[in-house]
């Protein structure tokens, strides 16, 4: 038995997902004549409540593209400092957008009004123009951390008083949701545009979209092409998209709750030291002794593929092919590892 947690992009597309990626009518999308990727971006704008989505192949871009359509050169970003535009995009921000970024230590991934009224810049010729603010939900190097709508509500209300604009990045988004059961339509009317992903834990090979209003989304159509992100027969894979939002919604909690149980075993191991608190699908612990190179790699040798996370952090993330039985399995193999 493999035992892969080293992220929920790794999951298999279903038998049934991949019947309708077969069945799927297609078009030419860069001339807007999918009518299986039209169908899913006017889903999902619905979903949100928003006017308009663009279908990308990573959520990567789809964050790209929103930096893009909301600065402009000499603007900065302001951010969590373990954001993943900041860490995972390559500098993205600066090589596509000619922006900087303004970094804020927060709370296992999370910021708070106070700290974007601290950060936002004065006008002086000599500074770059605070423009935008992202958040992201749930938050990777946090832990699975995740805010509220009722706390993305204030930070609304901050950057509407500052004129900031507002972009989730919310990869893992859905996951968050099956833990506040608030809607998407309430996380809609909070930010100017949203990044989600259905590449992760809802199961599908390749996609994420890009929502907001109708002239943000044509704006960002010119700027996809610019990346290379034009396709073609896109409705393949958006019809696996779809398949995952019909399917693959609800049991989001499945993967939360294993990511607990998990996070409950680790804390009675005696070579853990520590765990950030497990909120969804994301676990991440801190080794008492040894390296996180060194557990990863006897964990590989028992079938058990993760990511060292620091020095001595490791990252479990559970997802639809993590199931009750390899649960069971990695708690025997955690508790015979000498650490």
């Amino acid at each position: 038995m493999h035992i892969n947690l080293i992220s929920d992009t790794i999951t298999q597309p279903s038998q049934g997902m991949r019947q309708a990626m077969a069945a799927a009518e297609v078009g030419d999308d860069v001339f807007g004549l999918d009518p299986t990727v039209n169908k899913l971006q006017e889903r999902v704008a619905t979903m949100f409540g928003m006017e308009a989505a663009i279908f990308c192949p990573s959520g990567t871009m789809t964050n790209q593209l929103a930096l893009k359509v909301h600065t402009r050169p000499l603007d900065e970003v302001i951010c969590d400092e373990t954001s993943h535009i900041y860490q995972y995009e390559t500098a993205g921000y600066a090589y596509n957008s000619g922006i900087g970024v303004n970094l804020i230590k927060g709370n296992y991934g999370k910021i708070t009004p106070d700290q974007i009224k601290a950060a936002v810049k004065p006008r002086y010729d000599w500074l770059p123009i605070s423009r935008l603010v992202v958040l992201e939900n749930s938050t990777n190097k946090g832990g699975g951390n995740y805010y509220t709508t009722s706390e993305i509500q204030a930070i609304k209300e901050t950057c509407d008083s500052l004129n900031l604009r507002l972009h989730l990045d919310g990869a893992r988004l859905f996951n968050v949701l099956a833990e506040t059961n608030e809607s998407t339509e309430e996380v809609g009317a909070l930010f100017d545009s949203i990044s989600i992903c259905i590449s992760k834990g809802l199961g599908a090979p390749v996609g994420s979209l890009l929502i907001g209003t109708a002239e943000l989304v044509t704006e960002a159509r010119r700027f996809r092409k610019v990346m290379g992100g034009g396709m073609r027969q896109a409705g393949i894979l958006a019809a696996a998209c779809l398949y995952a939002l019909d399917n693959n919604v609800d049991r989001l909690r499945d993967d939360n709750q294993r990511a607990r149980e998990l996070g409950e075993f680790l804390e009675s191991l005696p070579y853990v030291e520590g765990i950030s608190p497990v909120k969804t699908n994301i676990l991440i612990f801190t080794l008492k002794s040894g390296t996180a190179d060194d557990f990863v790699k006897t964990m590989s040798a028992k079938k058990v593929t993760c990511a060292a996370f620091g020095p001595k952090h490791v990252r479990f993330v559970t997802h639809m092919d993590f199931t009750s039985e390899m649960l069971e399995e990695l708690k025997t193999i955690l508790a015979n590892y000498k650490g």
